[in-house]
């Protein structure tokens, strides 16, 4: 236990450190990636060091390239801090080391995945028999609710798309808003169903997918399987889709409605925001992240999908060597076999809150963010460019070359971020 303990002193007295200085350290990285790994490189060496010394050097060499996310100054992306209960039970998800992958391998993984994904289910107002994947991102949790989406919609016609590919098989039409976020389209090739093929509706001015455009090119359509994304926050201007109307549409042409709501289908958990979502829980699934609104470390992504059968289907796996029964297994519900036990810190998180203080968490991001919005909006030069309906606050300056100017000493060598 010498090394170890040694080890965990050492962490702490990293943490204290970095936690304790964040209102005062700068919040972009000092070091860009060349200068890191300059200061961590060089040959591998012939022979081992003391595990403090390589902590030592990690630290001294990677600490200024570090990002103060966590920092109540930090802005960029959308990127979320860390609660304490979460960054303890982060910790505890390293030292216990769980395999998350079977309910054999860890039945305490699976029994804290359980809970919180009941908890987040009752938060977000989504069926409460609804499948919970605990995966990566909402890259991942798109990937996740779109293979289940691909299984039962070719399953309505009889095509086994698991067993039988896509070589053959009926098209499959995919609708996508304008503004839709970059993942989207990534699953999409992933999964093999080609982003180029989607048919793209319109926004407006918000980044809002136009529900008549929705209802044209739903009438337009080829007959066939049918999957339409709709997004609970756009990532630019935190703009929501017409998420009840535009389901209610898609169903009505026999489709599958998936909602990506990577950070803005936490306006579901506040009662002043949930106008904002109205009409969500009548979609088959929904993704979102952890990692952003509820402020859990990296990484957190939430897949859930109404069918939770569709989800186990497209997902799980059944081998001899596994040691399975007739429940389904964490495996069956992400793509990853392998895998980070990440409920732990989902469930301190929750726990640590409870239904009014995620309410209250999420109700005052938005508060801030039109705090920010009146200031700002109020300076020579600047404008406000969107509805700040969320967390989001777009901004015009005066030109180009004074946008630039804003924010190019948040990067290291003056680059403009």
């Amino acid at each position: 236990m010498d090394a170890e303990r040694r080890v965990m002193d050492r962490v702490v007295a990293e943490a204290v450190d970095f936690l304790g200085g964040l209102d005062e350290r700068p919040v972009c990285a000092a070091h860009d990636v060349d200068q890191v790994a300059e200061a961590l490189g060089g040959p591998l060496p012939e022979t081992g060091e003391d595990p403090v010394a390589v902590l030592d050097a990690l630290v001294a060499g990677a600490g200024p390239g570090v990002v103060a996310t966590p920092s109540g100054r930090f802005f960029g992306w959308v990127i979320g801090g860390v609660l304490p209960a979460a960054l303890g039970a982060d910790w505890l998800t390293s030292l216990w080391d769980q395999n998350a992958g079977l309910l054999a391998s860890s039945p305490a993984a699976a029994g804290a995945e359980r809970v919180a994904a009941g908890w987040l289910l009752d938060l977000l107002g989504l069926p409460a028999d609804a499948g919970v994947g605990f995966v990566t991102g909402a890259m991942m949790a798109n990937f996740t609710c779109l293979a289940a989406a691909r299984h039962a919609v070719y399953r309505r016609i009889g095509w086994d798309v698991e067993a039988d590919g896509l070589t053959g098989a009926p098209s499959l039409t995919v609708v996508v808003g304008e503004e839709r976020h970059d993942t989207v389209d990534v699953a999409l090739r992933y999964l093999g169903l080609g982003p180029a093929r989607s048919v793209v509706v319109p926004a407006d001015g918000q980044g809002r997918l136009r529900l008549d455009a929705l209802a044209a090119a739903l009438e337009a359509r080829a007959p066939g399987p049918l999957v339409v994304c709709l997004q609970a926050g756009n990532v630019n201007s935190g703009a929501f889709d017409p998420l009840g109307p535009a389901v209610d549409l898609v169903h009505a042409h026999g489709g599958w409605a998936h909602v990506d709501g990577a950070f803005g289908l936490w306006a579901a958990a506040a009662p002043g925001l949930r106008h904002l979502t109205a009409g969500h829980e009548r979609a088959d699934s929904w993704a979102t992240d952890a990692h952003k609104t509820l402020n859990v470390p990296y990484d957190s992504g939430l897949a859930v999908v109404a069918d939770a059968a569709a989800l186990h289907a497209a997902m799980g796996v059944h081998a001899a060597y596994l040691i399975q029964d007739e429940r389904p297994d964490p495996i069956a519900s992400v793509p990853e076999f392998s895998r980070r036990a990440r409920g732990f810190t989902v469930w301190a998180a929750l726990r640590s809150l409870g239904r009014t203080g995620v309410a209250e968490l999420v109700q005052g991001f938005v508060d801030r963010a039109h705090r920010f919005a009146a200031a700002l909006d109020a300076l020579d030069g600047v404008a406000v460019v969107n509805d700040v309906d969320f967390t989001q606050v777009c901004l015009a300056f005066d030109g180009d070359v004074e946008t630039r100017e804003s924010h190019a000493g948040c990067w290291p060598r003056g680059r403009p971020g």
